[in-house]
């Protein structure tokens, strides 16, 4: 095998290398997204879950000004299990 042969095999190789890292890369980057859209919607549920617990707790003269924050943070649940949904 000459040297222009050994360099090409050569270069080959590395760049092989360099796109089975960028794969890795961009797998942890998705694993991450993903793991990241779970928390989100993890802290939306308790949150919504909190603002029920207030309403719940909540007399019967402060209800309707607590409902509209239930209702707000039931929204943003929604949206962020809607988000983090595969497709």
């Amino acid at each position: 095998m000459g040297t222009k042969e050994m360099k090409d095999a050569y270069v080959a190789k590395m760049q092989a290398q360099v796109s089975e890292w960028e794969k890795a890369a961009a797998q942890g980057r998705l694993e991450y997204q993903q793991k990241l859209s779970q928390m989100k919607a993890e802290e939306k549920q308790e949150q919504a879950r909190r603002k029920l617990e207030e309403l719940k707790m909540a007399g019967e003269e402060r209800w309707e000004a607590l409902k509209s924050g239930v209702e707000g943070a039931w929204n943003e649940l929604k949206k962020s299990v809607e988000s983090s949904k595969v497709d």
